[in-house]
């Protein structure tokens, strides 16, 4: 049987147009832990800020990053990455670097911040593959696996190591400059156009009979950083009905329109059979 919260969401949510807003729990059924759920370890992420200070820092991210990566990577899209790609949402909009829902074909979709698959100079600009960079960083640092194959894995796509100390980092190979994910770090602002996009998508929400207004849909996520809340935001501040689907408290939960604490794969699931049949559209570039 239903919950009657679940019964009310569905049925505020079967024909409207969507936005979805998607954190970290969308990905725990696919075995990559989140950074706030009920059973999760009290952590500092490396800031922009750290990752620019010096190659001692730099040393400290890529040799965690290069073990957890190695991990990420075999991760497979869930039930709740293949039922989002089926909602026919307006935008997904997902908080995630990990790349299931494009694995899966979700589009339209925007990739807040960025994709950890890739990695970008900060001195010449270049993106390239983070696959290659893996493939010099294990010739460079043949038993760095081997050695650490016991430690836990963290959500950023990193592991729990503290000695560091003897990992080596490539350069770029166009320009000897510092290698970085291709990730929007803390301290580190997302791009305005990616922003744009998202916003004008929660505006487009918004209609003057508020019974043929969109919705906002928020799944997984913990709201905690202003770079999602400021969606949940404008889409309550128009009138826009939000929903925020996320086991544990989140800091838009007296913004929302219903709150369910219940499993996001779950959740949408039941949706995605309440909607009317769609088949995903052409991938959409991540932005």
């Amino acid at each position: 049987m239903v919950p009657h919260d679940t019964e009310q969401a569905l049925s505020l949510l079967t024909d409207r147009p969507l936005v979805v807003l998607g954190g970290a729990g969308v990905s725990t059924d696919s075995g990559i832990p989140d950074y706030r759920g009920p059973d999760s370890t009290a952590r500092l992420p490396m800031t922009y800020q750290d990752f620019r200070s010096g190659p001692e820092s730099r040393q400290r991210y890529w040799a965690r990053s290069h073990l957890g990566w190695s991990r990420m990577k075999r991760a497979e899209p869930n039930a709740g990455h293949q039922a989002i790609a089926r909602l026919g949402a307006n935008l997904v909009i997902t908080q995630n670097v990990d790349g299931l829902h494009e694995r899966v074909g979700t589009s339209p979709l925007v990739a807040l911040h960025g994709r950890i698959a890739e990695v970008i100079c900060l001195d010449c600009g270049q993106v390239s593959d983070r696959a290659a960079l893996t493939s010099r960083m294990n010739d460079l640092n043949p038993d760095w696996a081997a050695r650490h194959a016991h430690v836990a894995s963290l959500p950023d796509g990193d592991v729990d190591l503290a000695q560091t100390a003897g990992f080596v980092v490539p350069p770029c190979l166009a320009c000897a400059g510092v290698l970085k994910p291709h990730v929007v770090f803390f301290g580190e602002n997302v791009p305005k156009p990616r922003v744009q996009r998202c916003f004008d998508a929660v505006d487009a929400l918004a209609a003057a009979d508020p019974r043929h207004a969109g919705a906002v849909l928020v799944l997984g996520s913990s709201l905690t950083v202003m770079s999602g809340l400021r969606f949940v935001r404008r889409a309550a501040k128009s009138g826009t009905p939000v929903v925020i689907v996320n086991r544990g408290t989140t800091r838009g939960d007296d913004l929302a329109t219903l709150r369910l604490h219940v499993g996001t794969s779950e959740f949408a699931t039941l949706l995605a059979e309440h909607r009317a049949p769609r088949t995903p559209r052409t991938l959409d570039r991540w932005s």
